[in-house]
């Protein structure tokens, strides 16, 4: 099967850059779970007792792809997640009405709390060591984010993208994703991101910046029946 990098960027992430954090069970690899719940097989084949493996490491976890997995009788599809994958290959022009504070390791509990807070279920405590995350502070506080998530050679995800909605309507996101894209861009990487098809307002201001649809991709949410 012969796949672009982006078809398959969980399993490709922790084959290159993101080594250090994979779990490798046969054909599959995952994230650490304390780290992401994400895994992804090579050549997109899920396989029942690799997955059956992996149930017992963490009891949900998401597969990246569009093939639809097989599941062992002890697990179940709790949700399907249809997403935009969208790439941008040009530096976005910067205009920052705001300071972009990047968020070392003393920032790491409000990081978390606001994302856990405004998006949960895709970020974990120790889901930062992924990449580099900012944000913008108002009123002393941290009110919206942004990040660097799955990592190949030569693409790394811009993610997180998270405003405290007594914030939105601002253009925080917007002063975000760009110094995000123009980071990644600048250390000789392409940028793509991961959106929700239905979220019509991300993938606006995502195509107002400059982010094409490269393709769609899915992402299956599998745990146990019992939980």
């Amino acid at each position: 099967m012969n796949l672009h990098t982006l078809d398959n960027p969980v399993y490709n992430a922790l084959n290159e850059m993101h080594q250090d954090f994979a779990i490798s069970i046969d054909s599959l690899k995952a994230y650490q779970p304390e780290i992401l719940p994400f895994g992804g097989f090579k050549d997109l084949i899920a396989d029942e007792n690799t997955l059956s493996e992996l149930s017992k490491l963490t009891s949900n976890f998401m597969i990246i792809g569009n093939l639809e997995p097989k599941i062992p009788a002890h697990l179940e599809i709790k949700s399907l997640i249809t997403c935009y994958q969208m790439m941008n290959e040009t530096l976005i022009e910067e205009n920052y009405t705001d300071e972009i504070v990047f968020l070392n390791e003393n920032y790491q509990s409000e990081l978390y709390e606001i994302i856990t807070t405004f998006y949960s279920g895709f970020f974990r405590k120790k889901t930062a060591v992924l990449g580099n995350y900012y944000g913008i502070f108002r009123d002393q506080k941290l009110v919206a984010v942004t990040g660097e998530r799955f990592n190949t050679n030569n693409f790394t995800e811009v993610s997180a993208v998270v405003t405290n909605t007594d914030y939105t309507g601002l253009g925080l996101a917007k002063q975000l994703v760009t110094f995000v894209n123009n980071r990644i861009i600048k250390n000789g990487k392409t940028p793509f991101l991961h959106v929700d098809v239905k979220n019509t307002g991300a993938i606006k201001l995502y195509e107002k910046l400059g982010f094409k649809v490269r393709t769609e991709i899915k992402v299956w949410v599998i745990g146990n029946k019992n939980l």
